[in-house]
């Protein structure tokens, strides 16, 4: 039976960026030299991941000032004289105060075991847009804390070592294949996808549509099975 959720965040729990990068690659357009937007975001989208991929350990960099370098980079490469700074706040503004899924606090409030916050993000930021939402989860643990990023297992082993609990008695649900399926699944953590937007699950993968579908797994039956059992026994002691 599992005794914990490791559970990621951002597009997971609240909305991704993706809106608000809409936004920056127009604005980058507009003032640079490129004529299609999409080939701003993705080159800025590759140059964040060379980044990301080579930042642990000694080489480790916070997520705000990968975003930043990238971006700057991406501005450079196409002429653009929009302010890294001003656009870069643009983001980082989002990151605290993210509009959260419908079902979300619902499923903080109904979780039968603690939930624990594993995510790819800056200490602060997290914190903050917790506090925003009113959101209490039992832990948090970001690539800050551990100086690494998933899918790499630091940030799994921090979370799992911190917490005292085994592979086998967490689920990790979160929205990216690589990061939180492959990444957690390759210590042997139970994991679910959450797939939002009804893609096509890959064989053995156990997707869900939205976070309150959890319950319907298997990982939670033997949970809502103890709290019927255990409200039944203590009906009986009353």
């Amino acid at each position: 039976m599992i005794k914990a959720v490791f559970l990621d965040f951002y597009g997971t729990v609240v909305h991704e960026d993706g809106e608000v990068i809409k936004k920056i690659t127009q604005i980058i357009m507009e003032t640079g030299a490129a004529d299609d937007k999409n080939k701003i975001g993705a080159f800025w989208w590759n140059a964040f991941q060379t980044m990301f991929q080579n930042a642990y350990g000694t080489s480790f960099e916070t997520q705000r000032v990968l975003e930043y370098k990238s971006l700057e980079k991406t501005l450079h490469t196409f002429h653009s004289n929009a302010n890294p700074v001003q656009l870069s706040e643009m983001m980082f503004a989002h990151w605290i105060k993210p509009p959260i899924f419908a079902e979300s606090k619902e499923f903080f409030e109904t979780c039968p075991v603690p939930i624990y916050i594993v995510s790819n993000i800056d200490t602060d930021d997290i914190l903050s847009a917790l506090k925003y939402h009113g959101l209490e989860p039992a832990g948090v643990f970001t690539s800050e804390d551990a100086k690494s990023y998933k899918p790499r297992k630091e940030l799994f082993e921090l979370a799992l070592g911190s917490t005292g609990l085994k592979c086998g008695e967490v689920v990790h649900i979160g929205d990216s294949l690589s990061s939180d399926v492959k990444g957690a699944g390759a210590l042997g953590i139970n994991t679910i996808w959450l797939n939002r937007s009804a893609k096509e699950v890959p064989a053995g993968v156990i997707a869900i549509g939205n976070l309150l579908e959890a319950y319907e797994t298997d990982f939670f039956r033997m949970c809502r099975e103890k709290i019927v059992s255990d409200n039944g026994n203590k009906k009986k002691a009353n």
